[in-house]
């Protein structure tokens, strides 16, 4: 689907999570203290901390996304039977000033460059969002940064969309480009109402709920020439 072109956009909206910065580099970089299983506990890690937004949405018992990832974090290791509170010390540092992907950081610079807006709408808390973004030297770049704590409530919640909307000041939702690299995420943005193209980072197919992407990019450099930069 590279050669689409999308109509009318007036912004560029990211996730963060896995589509701006490395979810799992923080493991990669402990790897050698985690042993064997360090690429197993970081898929266990990244799965438990969706499923907790999920479940507390539908729960209605709402905590921040830095209480979600200490506690996904926490079952991971216990299920890998690591007790070691520094390791754990030192994985929640990284996560917090994650590794940004080199194609993000070229990719903002063209569409700020060529006058579009930008933004970031993610289920990080405001703190996290703001260390990363710091880590990886995005501000600049950036318009906005939206936290779904602004709703409270995560994604995919339809408010949480509906937030880029007004936050953005666009005409309406389908003047903006939606960009995640998780599937269900892009999906319901494309549901709502978006222009969404999805960044193939885990070489994933479309989940079977509503919603489809009307671009799959191979890597973010590609996006400007997509909304017409």
């Amino acid at each position: 689907m590279s050669d689409v072109r999308l109509q009318d956009i007036e912004a560029c909206v990211f996730d963060a999570y896995g589509t701006l910065f490395n979810v799992h580099a923080p493991v990669a970089q402990m790897a050698s203290r985690i042993g064997e299983n360090a690429d197993d506990l970081s898929k266990l890690w990244r799965q438990k901390q969706l499923e907790y937004t999920w479940l507390r949405s539908l729960m209605g018992a709402h905590a921040d996304f830095w209480q979600v990832t200490g506690e996904a974090l926490d079952y991971a290791l216990a299920f890998f039977g690591i007790d070691d509170a520094a390791l754990r010390e030192d994985l929640m540092k990284l996560y917090f000033a994650l590794d940004t992907y080199d194609d993000a950081r070229t990719a903002l610079t063209v569409l700020k460059d060529g006058g579009m807006q930008t933004g970031i709408l993610s289920n990080g808390s405001p703190k996290m969002l703001g260390g990363a973004v710091d880590s990886g030297e995005l501000g600049a770049l950036l318009d906005h940064v939206i936290s779904i704590e602004e709703v409270g409530i995560y994604k995919p919640d339809g408010r949480v969309y509906a937030r880029a909307v007004e936050r953005m000041g666009v005409a309406s939702a389908p003047n903006i480009c939606f960009v995640s690299a998780n599937t269900w995420d892009a999906q319901a943005g494309a549901n709502f109402g978006f222009q969404v193209a999805r960044i193939n980072r885990f070489g994933l197919r479309d989940d079977n709920i509503p919603g489809r992407p009307l671009a799959l990019l191979d890597s973010l450099t590609d996006l400007p020439a997509i909304v017409g930069l």
